[in-house]
Order: C-alpha cells, then sequence, then structure tokens
C-alpha cells in the first residue's frame, strides 16, 4: 500500500517530467490530490489535468513518455478521447485527461489545485466555468413512485426466476434515485461533498441512511428481502401509497413462501 507522501512524490515527478517536454503548461490536482488535501490517504489515487499548448495534444495523448519516465507501468488503457487510466507498478493509480488551453472553458470539472505551471500559464482557466451538480429529483412524488415501481417491477422480475435484472431494478435503479433523494429525508453532515457522483463519502454525509444500506443491498438471491428494506426506509420519511404497498408486500410473500 502507498503513502500520502509516495502519492504526492509521484505527483511532483510527474510535474517535473512535463516540465521537461517542453509543450506543457500545467498540471492540475483534482480531487484528494487537489483542493481536498485534508481527505489524502493511502487509498488515494491521482486524478489530474494536463494542460498543453495548442495542437501538442495528441503528441501527449500518443506518446506517455512524461509518465512512464516516473516509473514503469502495469496496465495502463485510453479511456476516453481525452485521457487513460494508468496503473504503475508500484501500485500508484492514475486518472487523468490531457486538454488544450482553450479546452478547459468547454468543459464541466471541480476546482483543482495548480501542482505546476508555466510563467505565462493563465491560472484563472483552473477555475470552471461549467460547474456540475450531482443529480436531485426536484419533485420528491415523482421521485418516491419511480422507487416503487422499480421494486414491484424488480420483484415480478424475480419471481420469473429474472435475478439479474431484478436484483437491477431493486438494488440499483430504486436505490439511485432514493440516494439522490438523500437530503430531502436527512440532514447532510458536510464532508467534500462530490460534484459529480451523490454516492462519494456517502457513509460520512448521511451516516443514518448509510446504516440501512446492507439491508438494502442483499445481493443476486435476495432481491425480495432488500425490496422490503427499501419500502422500510421509505415508509419511516414518506407517506407511501397503501396499494402500492399491499402490492409490493404480497409479491415478496408470494416469492418467498
Amino acid at each position: 500500500m502507498n503513502t500520502k507522501d509516495s502519492i504526492l512524490k509521484r505527483l511532483t515527478n510527474i510535474a517535473d517530467s512535463l516540465q521537461q517536454t517542453g509543450d506543457a503548461k500545467a498540471l492540475l490536482g483534482l480531487g484528494s490530490i487537489g483542493t481536498e488535501l485534508a481527505r489524502l490517504d493511502e487509498w488515494s489515487d491521482l486524478d489530474f489535468f494536463v494542460i498543453v499548448k495548442d495542437g501538442m495534444k495528441k503528441r501527449y495523448i500518443d506518446n506517455l513518455d512524461w509518465l512512464t519516465n516516473c516509473g514503469a507501468p502495469a496496465f495502463y488503457f485510453l479511456n476516453s478521447p481525452d485521457g487513460y487510466k494508468y496503473l504503475y507498478e508500484d501500485g500508484i493509480y492514475c486518472e487523468f485527461a490531457v486538454f488544450e488551453e482553450h479546452e478547459l472553458a468547454k468543459i464541466p470539472f471541480s476546482a483543482g489545485r495548480v501542482v505546476w505551471k508555466t510563467s505565462d500559464f493563465d491560472e484563472s482557466l483552473c477555475s470552471p466555468a461549467k460547474k456540475n451538480t450531482p443529480w436531485k429529483p426536484d419533485n420528491l412524488d415523482w421521485a418516491m413512485g419511480e422507487v416503487l415501481t422499480c421494486l414491484y417491477v424488480g420483484l415480478c422480475r424475480f419471481g420469473r426466476g429474472e435475478k439479474l435484472i431484478a436484483a437491477k431494478f431493486v438494488q440499483t435503479f430504486a436505490l439511485d434515485i432514493l440516494v439522490a433523494c438523500a437530503s430531502y429525508f436527512e440532514q447532510e453532515v458536510s464532508s467534500f461533498k462530490d460534484d459529480f457522483q451523490n454516492e462519494r463519502r456517502f457513509e460520512i454525509r448521511y451516516p443514518h441512511f448509510a446504516s440501512k444500506m446492507p439491508g438494502m443491498m442483499q445481493g443476486y438471491d435476495k432481491v425480495p428481502q432488500s425490496a422490503l428494506a427499501i419500502l422500510e426506509y421509505v415508509e419511516s420519511k414518506y407517506s407511501v401509497n397503501p396499494g402500492i404497498k399491499k402490492a409490493i408486500v404480497e409479491l415478496v410473500n408470494r416469492i418467498v413462501g
């Protein structure tokens, strides 16, 4: 397992390597190596943007010498037109994208920390022009209707023997919507809220809700039990229509016996 110091040292090495290429403009650290350094730990990865001169992006995508100079790779692949997922042999993992300066104004990203820059780089470009926010339903009645009907449909699929799609309906589709509605039900504890994913640091932000998760996600063979746990939580926070509740409970009883 890597230490915080070894993770940050690798980031510094990457910055030095970029500087030597001559066509890089800046290295922007994101997440726990960005403005949220306080949460950096041995489980953290290197999430960063490389900003390069106009016309030079392809060079940094096609030739990863600026990364391999810092250590041997164990595995990597191009996961988007802009960048890679990259694992060093020593276990330090990177997710990064390469952008030319003019591209930064067009993409949503969380504010980062400038690890290195050239003297003529405009640091204001690292403040996102487009800010993302995690999805939250603006109509709670609609959201709870979706959750409850996902439970119902999932149970029907399970009864037919389609366990995989049943698990998706109950433990993914329904639960994703419920998680997105968490702030309707509980006071959020402030803890580095992610701009893209509701699930990040959920156990810290919504400890009571998170404590119910084991019952809501019991796995492939226990979709009915998971559905009941979700229904129970929804009932504790919202006035559930008795008709759909009756239908869900009857399905569970029919399946489980």
